[in-house]
């Protein structure tokens, strides 16, 4: 990750915690001491911040957020999505894997598909942007791995309700999540291999979670799916990767879902505002 000069981080510093104080207003002596910055610096850069209406200084020479930074947070808002910030790290899985990497988000008790990268290989993948498919047990394990509450809020509604072999596997996908950042599914025994991947909408698709990697042993890959969190630690979005060309040893698995868990994560700090996104 490349470092911001110590003026950028000095200008953010300022901006977050008058930011972080809605409704409040400070003077510069507060901001010297929140900051731990020198007195003529935080002067320097406070007069600069509103030169360009991103402060405002009140009659009382205290200062608050100004103007024209209220305006820029107004068209972020109005048009930022958090698919700007994943499409360069979807089209890169796509290549890297060959496989399709795909945007998915939860709305209700469906998944949407909103946005999709696909390697040459794969252009004429048979999954439609915008397909919306019941989410199942298998997909439910991802969207809500960090919150035990919508899991089990979830599974209170689910229908058909799971069975003990299921339920068993829910958790333990759950906490594999949890420990490794993705969920990687593999084709169930006995099952075609047209009819596995995440994109079945049946009451039990014919995959089953890998809850435990052996390096040495090969594994029938058919996606790999790893969330995506907001600042409040919520599922904004999971990436699923999928198109896998054959079976798979423990160990190619563990690199291509970490390789995903890491672009998630850099994707989380961005949208949690730690900047983190190179």
């Amino acid at each position: 990750m490349s470092r911001s000069s110590p003026g950028v981080a000095r200008v953010a510093a300022i901006l977050n915690f008058i930011a972080d104080h809605p409704g409040q207003a400070f003077a510069l002596t507060d901001l010297v001491r929140a900051l731990k910055l020198s007195r003529a610096t935080c002067h320097a850069l406070l007069t600069g911040l509103v030169d360009v209406g991103y402060l405002y200084r009140t009659t009382d020479k205290t200062y608050v957020l100004g103007p024209a930074l209220a305006s820029i947070g107004r068209t972020a808002a109005a048009h930022f999505s958090p698919l700007q910030v994943a499409q360069p790290e979807m089209r890169s899985l796509a290549d890297e894997f060959d496989v399709v990497c795909g945007a998915y988000f939860l709305e209700g008790d469906v998944i949407h598909l909103r946005e999709r990268a696909a390697s040459l290989s794969h252009i004429g993948y048979p999954v439609p942007l915008g397909t919306r498919m019941p989410l199942r047990w298998i997909q439910a394990i991802t969207f809500f791995a960090r919150s035990a509450r919508d899991a089990d809020a979830w599974l209170g509604r689910a229908d058909p309700p799971l069975g003990d072999e299921q339920l068993g596997l829910f958790r333990a996908g759950i906490a594999f999540v949890r420990t490794h950042g993705y969920l990687a599914l593999l084709r169930r025994p006995g099952s075609e291999e047209g009819e596995a991947g995440v994109r079945v909408g049946t009451e039990d698709p014919p995959v089953l979670p890998l809850v435990e990697v052996d390096a040495a042993r090969v594994h029938p890959l058919v996606a790999l799916m790893a969330p995506i969190y907001d600042s409040r630690d919520r599922v904004v979005m999971v990436l699923v990767m999928a198109g896998f060309h054959g079976a798979m040893t423990g160990a190619s698995v563990a690199e291509a879902g970490g390789r995903l868990a890491e672009a998630c994560a850099r994707i989380s700090g961005f949208l949690a505002g730690s900047g983190d996104a190179d």
